[in-house]
């Protein structure tokens, strides 16, 4: 039996893909390896059944270096990031990998199961929600969208779906107003816990999607509820997951006319980044937001956000919680309020019917 440390500093959503990787590779080549993982993201591997404890000094253990210059050809194969994967790995290991699930191998244990999401801990009460994020890094500010659509998307349901909005600290996610702001509030294993509750998901094109697909679903339906808004920046068959709404511009635009530009930045922040480079920085800028993601308008994303309760795989809150859930709001205001104001800062005062 061979004995194999997979080796890769790429990023959480990478990562997602790796444990999709080494799932299937156990299930194509059953009790022909061994297999452990370096990776700078621990959390993603916790639970998970396919690890073993290996000794990097042993002679016998193979080290694989499993950073994959994939992102290079995304454009061209005609296959997902998750089979890319697989080919990789393959011809490191001179075997051949079969895939079984299209998506991210993930695990929660029963003890984390059974817990309360951080929603509940605030409602009192199991209500559904959404996760959404409506920001991201610095690094690919081409993937932002703008931020009053966001929360055009919001109002338009509010009282029918309750909104959690994440985001890492010092990335860009400003305020949405009418939700339940865990902005800086959940650690990585935490949003894995957040999106086993959730009931769907907004975001664009990051982390919070492959873990939609990923994670386990708390009740019985086959899958999560997630819209994604992409634009042109990369190629659908590359990222795209099948039960997703994909928002994109592929074919749209000469600058993304067959595949995604593959750019990092709308506009340069001069910050030496090799983000910043000229020919990361988009071609195609409508005032802050790039073509392919001013293309995108409200009415999309509302759109394909109904399609699911349309369709019956998801519900708006009842009568008792969209109470709870405005009580929630209210009181969460209220304490945000209060707590501006002693640190000497000039809230916007809250409308009266809300106090």
């Amino acid at each position: 039996m061979r004995r194999v440390i997979l080796k890769c500093d790429h990023g959480a959503s990478t990562i997602v893909m790796l444990t999709a990787v080494v799932r299937d590779l156990h299930s194509s080549c059953p009790d022909q390896f061994q297999t452990a993982v370096r990776t700078r993201y621990p959390e993603l591997w916790r639970n998970n059944p396919h690890l073993a404890h290996l000794d990097p000094r042993d002679p016998d253990v193979e080290h694989i270096d499993c950073n994959p210059p994939l992102t290079q050809r995304s454009d061209d194969p005609p296959f997902h990031f998750i089979h890319g994967f697989l080919r990789y790995l393959g011809n490191l290991l001179n075997v051949d990998i079969k895939p079984t699930l299209f998506r991210g191998d993930l695990y929660l244990s029963r003890r984390e199961k059974s817990w309360m999401s951080q929603v509940q801990e605030l409602t009192g009460d199991e209500i559904p929600f959404w996760v959404v994020c409506a920001g991201g890094t610095f690094e690919k500010t081409i993937k932002w969208w703008e931020h009053e659509r966001f929360q055009a998307v919001i109002d338009t349901f509010r009282d029918r779906i309750l909104f959690v909005q994440v985001g890492a600290q010092g990335d860009y996610h400003p305020e949405l107003n009418g939700v339940v702001d865990l902005r800086g509030k959940t650690d990585l294993r935490q949003l894995i816990r957040l999106i086993h509750h959730a009931q769907g998901v907004l975001c664009p094109l990051n982390l919070l999607m492959h873990l939609s697909a990923a994670v386990e679903t708390k009740h019985d339906s086959p899958n999560r509820a997630c819209v994604v808004i992409s634009g042109g920046g990369r190629s659908t068959q590359w990222q795209r997951y099948p039960t997703h709404q994909f928002l994109h511009t592929i074919g749209s635009l000469i600058c993304c006319d067959t595949t995604g530009c593959g750019r990092q930045r709308t506009h340069s922040l001069g910050d030496n980044s090799l983000s910043d480079a000229a020919d990361k920085i988009c071609v195609d800028v409508v005032g802050d937001l790039p073509h392919c993601m001013h293309m995108i308008g409200t009415a999309d994303v509302i759109r394909s956000i109904r399609r699911y309760f349309d369709g019956g795989v998801c519900n708006y809150l009842s009568a008792n919680e969209i109470d709870v859930t405005q009580r929630t709001l209210a009181g969460l205001s209220r304490n945000t309020f209060e707590e501006k104001s002693q640190l000497g800062e000039q809230p916007v005062p809250m409308p009266q019917d809300q106090l």
